[in-house]
């Protein structure tokens, strides 16, 4: 009888930079895949200026690629993209990516061989990558160690054995099926950000194991960039930056904080306004305090 194949979809939302979705697709679709694995590519195009998607779908028409509403940012196009996927087939493993990544070749294979030393089902397993010129880690997974700050570190991988941690960047995520059945995919109560940190850390409030990969996965430069404006720019202009998604994320930050770590809801509130109303005194307090 032949051996039962193990089904994943690979899961990724891009908007507007071609560039960079095609060097990350064209390390996708290079991987070196055991033969018992069949892999379905998803991508949300979040309604690209420059027509990301059709230019995708005419380079690698065996990529799916599924049509955003232009306003979804992060979370709500990967969001989007799952509740997709889930429609078309009941899969093993979702697998979840940034379109900057660039993957090792072999980065799957060590994926799902890495997975095969966790028990049982109920598990994500995040890939650390490093940044392209630095060789420091850029994304990966991260230890809390403080439960009731919520205060956290990256966690290094073992060169061979998973290792345990409580929040972790979807730049490279396996998630199993067994996890999907218990908790369900990302929360739609974030717009951009968290929403990784928040489903990493629901899955281990549930009892299910979240782990570093063993080794290094692939390259991504940190695209985080600049959490807050400095004192040149306007007030007004600092406070838009505060309730942006894409900036500090004001109103969904206090929810990650309440939702995860309620005690520190009050600390949370002053960091960030003196972050947007002080930015140099937040400077100086946060080098006095590091």
């Amino acid at each position: 009888m032949p051996e039962k194949k193990i089904k994943i979809a690979t899961l990724c939302c891009c908007y507007n930079r071609i560039a960079k979705t095609t060097v990350f697709l064209e390390s996708l679709l290079n991987q070196s895949m055991p033969e018992n694995c069949a892999i379905d590519y998803f991508l949300l195009d979040d309604a690209s200026p420059d027509r990301t998607g059709a230019r995708v779908k005419a380079m690698f028409p065996q990529i799916n690629v599924v049509q955003g509403s232009g306003s979804l940012f992060w979370a709500g196009g990967m969001r989007t993209l799952w509740e997709h996927v889930l429609r078309q087939e009941d899969y093993d493993f979702y697998l979840l990516l940034n379109d900057d990544v660039v993957l090792s070749t072999d980065a799957l294979r060590r994926l799902l061989a890495a997975y095969n030393q966790a028990d049982g089902s109920g598990h994500i397993l995040l890939g650390t990558v490093l940044d392209p010129t630095k060789g420091t880690i850029t994304y990966g997974g991260r230890k809390i160690k403080n439960f009731t700050t919520g205060s956290t570190f990256v966690q290094q991988p073992d060169a061979e054995q998973l290792k345990t941690c409580e929040i972790g960047n979807a730049n490279i995520m396996l998630v199993d099926r067994a996890t999907v059945k218990k908790i369900g995919i990302l929360t739609d109560v974030y717009t951009h950000g968290f929403a990784d940190f928040d489903y990493t850390y629901t899955a281990v409030k549930n009892g299910l194991k979240v782990w570093v990969a063993p080794g290094y996965y692939g390259h991504c430069e940190n695209d985080h960039g600049v959490t807050w404006l400095s004192g040149k720019v306007s007030l007004k202009k600092r406070i838009e930056h505060l309730y942006s998604p894409k900036g500090l994320a004001f109103k969904e930050y206090r929810i990650y904080i309440q939702r995860n770590f309620s005690f520190m809801l009050p600390a949370a509130y002053f960091k960030l306004w003196l972050k947007t109303l002080f930015p140099a005194v937040y400077d100086t307090f946060k080098k006095e305090h590091a």
